[in-house]
């Protein structure tokens, strides 16, 4: 049996978002296969600081807060967090009630923490990085760059069991800090079976868009892509999501010669409501070019899409889809070319459902148990 500690300021499902999903879907898993867990976070749950859910403790070592400023990750908030949970963690870990402590990397800061808060033990610290922001630092903070590329650096060359969601990750990790030989590569999952039977919506789209409306997810080039073919395809586009340039997207879209058939469906609370719209439609197309793993893609497979996604050196689409979709520069021609093909019924070489298989939870928390237990015996 390990005793494994989580470390994450925000804790799903009472905070819904990727990287606490990866600790919840894990968690729960090695928790029903007998190992010991217990989640360090804030308290976003109601009732006592110290709880049971699904197997696994909950332990608040800071009270609930905004997570968001102007809408950007709260640095203070982080900070906060960070610095609160050193004295529990310290206390927990040097009463030696952990064998290992995992910590999602971003916002950094609890890394860096955790860190010190083990020192004096032989408990080995493992993180999980999702992506490496590196120059996207300078869009992100602006003049406040330097500063983010400085801890991102200092958090990687911080003596730890690196694990990367990607292998396009994992090299650019190692650019930063460990050797790329001591990374391992441990993908986030999906649920295929709860994908694969969700309920189909009443109102469906032939081309699916589905992420937060930022520059870089391009969602721009889809619009002017999808509005050169959707004239002689007769088809619609649904785009789910919400962020910053939905007022702009939404005013492009307002100028389309096929305006009616695009819909922003904006951000839909409940979580089946977006795999029945995978379900129901044909293609899911994002021509994101920075996406650390791209979870999105993954539960597109399972939902038997044909995916669409940017070939581009800072994304690891071409990882996630394989053969199983589309690869196309970042440019209205070669997505307008790529989405008139799909729409005519081309294919890809492998099946999408059949690729999604390797994703699901269950074979990545089994990957995650063994690197655990490598952590552990130092190997």
């Amino acid at each position: 049996m390990m005793r494994v500690a989580f470390v994450s300021n925000v804790v799903f499902p009472f905070v819904k978002g990727g990287a606490e999903k990866r600790i919840h879907e894990i968690g729960t898993r090695l928790a029903a296969n007998g190992h010991d867990i217990t989640v360090y976070g804030r308290h976003f749950w109601d009732g006592p600081k110290e709880t049971t859910h699904e197997g696994m403790t909950l332990r608040a070592v800071a009270s609930e807060t905004e997570l968001y400023s102007d809408d950007r990750r709260s640095i203070t908030e982080a900070l906060d967090f960070a610095a609160r949970s050193i004295p529990p963690l310290r206390r927990h870990l040097r009463a030696n009630e952990h064998d290992v402590v995992v910590v999602s990397v971003f916002p950094y800061f609890p890394v860096l923490t955790t860190k010190l808060a083990s020192l004096g033990t032989d408990i080995p610290l493992v993180t999980t990085w999702h992506e490496i922001w590196g120059d996207y630092w300078e869009e992100y903070l602006g003049y406040l760059a330097p500063f983010g590329k400085f801890t991102e650096r200092l958090t990687a060359r911080t003596p730890q069991h690196p694990i990367a969601v990607s292998g396009n990750t994992a090299d650019r990790l190692a650019t930063i800090g460990p050797e790329r030989d001591d990374i391992t590569i441990v993908p986030n999952g999906i649920d295929v079976d709860q994908i694969q039977t969700a309920p189909r919506p009443e109102t469906s789209y032939d081309v699916l868009f589905a992420g937060r409306l930022i520059e870089h997810k391009n969602v721009d080039l889809l619009l002017d892509a999808f509005d050169k073919v959707a004239g002689s395809h007769d088809a619609t586009l649904g785009v789910i999501g919400d962020g910053p340039q939905k007022s702009r997207l939404e005013a492009q879209r307002d100028a389309l010669t096929h305006s009616d058939r695009v819909d922003f469906l904006g951000f839909l609370d409940d979580y089946e409501d977006v795999l029945g719209q995978m379900r129901a439609a044909d293609v899911f197309a994002s021509p994101s070019t920075r996406e650390g793993f791209g979870l999105t893609f993954a539960e597109a497979l399972a939902a038997n899409c044909t995916v669409i996604a940017a070939d581009h050196p800072d994304s690891a689409a071409d990882e996630v889809i394989g053969d199983a979709g589309f690869l196309v520069k970042p440019n209205v021609d070669s997505l307008s070319n790529i989405l008139g093909r799909t729409l005519n019924g081309a294919q890809p070489a492998q099946s999408p459902s059949k690729r999604a298989q390797q994703y699901d939870w269950d074979t990545v928390a089994d990957q995650a148990e063994q690197a655990y237990q490598r952590a552990i015996d130092g190997s």
